[in-house]
C-alpha cells in the first residue's frame, strides 16, 4: 500500500506513542527502586503516589494506542536509552539525589512527548485528536509529578551536600505544584488565553482535572491549615466553574 502524507504522519505519531509506553514502563520501574532506597517516609509516600498514578496511566496509554489503531515499535534510540538508565538506577555509581534527578529528566521527556503528540494529532485530523484525547490526563499528572520531584530533589540534594534540610520543605514545593497546576491563581475558566484551539469546553474539562488533583492532595495531608486552604480554593474555582458550565 502506498502511503500518503497523512499515513506518514500517523505512523510518526504511533512511534511517539510506542516510545512513550517504553518510557512509562521505565518510570514505573524507577519509582519502585526509589521507594525501596529512600528512608524518608514522607518522600517515599510521594513516590508511592506517583507509582500508583503511573501504573494507572500506563493503562490509559495502552487504551490510547488501541483507539489510535496504528501500531509501531519504539525507536532503537529509546530502547538504548532505557537500557542505559536501568543500569544507572541499579548501579551504585549515582547517589540517591542523582538517581532522582535522572527520574525527573524522564518525567520531563514524557511531558514533552505527550504534549507533542497532542499538538500533532490536531494537525493530522479530528479522528486522531479524539483517539488520543485521554492522553491529556497523563500530561496533566506528569506536570504535577515534575513539580513534586523538584521539591524532592531540593531536599535530597541539600541533605547530601550539607547534611541539613533546605528552608523550603517538601510540602512547600508540593503546594507550589498545586498553585501552578490546580488553580490557586484562579480557575482555568477565569483565565484568558490567546490559543484559538481552546474553547470554554476545553477549559471546563481542564478544571475537572485540576479539581481531582486538589482532592488527591486533601486526602494526602493531615494538616488542618492546608486542608482549609485547599477547600477554600475549591470553593472559589467551583463557583466560577458552575457559571461557565451554564454558558455551554
Amino acid at each position: 500500500m502506498v502511503q500518503t502524507l497523512d499515513d506518514t504522519k500517523r505512523m510518526a505519531i504511533a512511534m511517539e506513542l510506542a516510545d512513550m509506553k517504553e518510557v512509562q514502563n521505565l518510570l514505573i520501574a524507577n519509582e519502585q527502586k526509589l521507594i525501596s532506597a529512600i528512608g524518608d517516609q514522607e518522600i517515599a509516600k510521594r513516590f508511592q503516589d506517583m507509582l500508583e498514578d503511573d501504573r494507572k496511566n500506563l493503562g490509559v496509554l495502552e487504551t490510547v494506542m488501541i483507539q489510535y489503531g496504528v501500531k509501531a515499535e519504539p525507536r532503537d534510540t529509546i530502547n538504548k536509552m532505557v537500557e542505559k538508565v536501568q543500569q544507572m538506577m541499579e548501579g551504585s555509581e549515582l547517589t540517591l539525589y542523582q538517581k532522582a534527578f535522572q527520574h525527573e529528566l524522564l518525567k520531563h521527556q514524557q511531558v514533552m512527548t505527550g504534549l507533542l503528540i497532542h499538538k500533532c494529532a490536531q494537525v493530522v485530523g479530528a479522528d486522531v485528536a479524539v483517539a488520543i484525547a485521554p492522553l491529556n490526563t497523563i500530561n496533566f499528572e506528569n506536570r504535577a509529578h515534575q513539580e513534586q520531584l523538584k521539591g524532592i530533589l531540593e531536599i535530597l540534594g541539600t541533605r547530601e551536600l550539607t547534611g541539613n534540610d533546605p528552608d523550603q520543605g517538601l510540602w512547600g514545593r508540593v503546594q507550589d505544584a498545586i498553585a501552578a497546576l490546580s488553580g490557586v491563581f484562579g480557575s482555568a475558566v477565569t483565565q484568558t488565553s490567546d490559543k484559538q484551539d481552546m474553547d470554554i469546553r476545553d477549559l471546563i474539562r481542564l478544571d475537572h482535572n485540576k479539581t481531582n488533583t486538589i482532592f488527591t492532595e486533601i486526602g494526602a495531608t493531615d494538616d488542618p491549615q492546608k486542608i482549609q486552604e485547599y477547600f477554600g480554593q475549591l470553593y472559589k474555582d467551583l463557583t466560577v466553574h458552575a457559571i461557565a458550565e451554564e454558558q455551554v
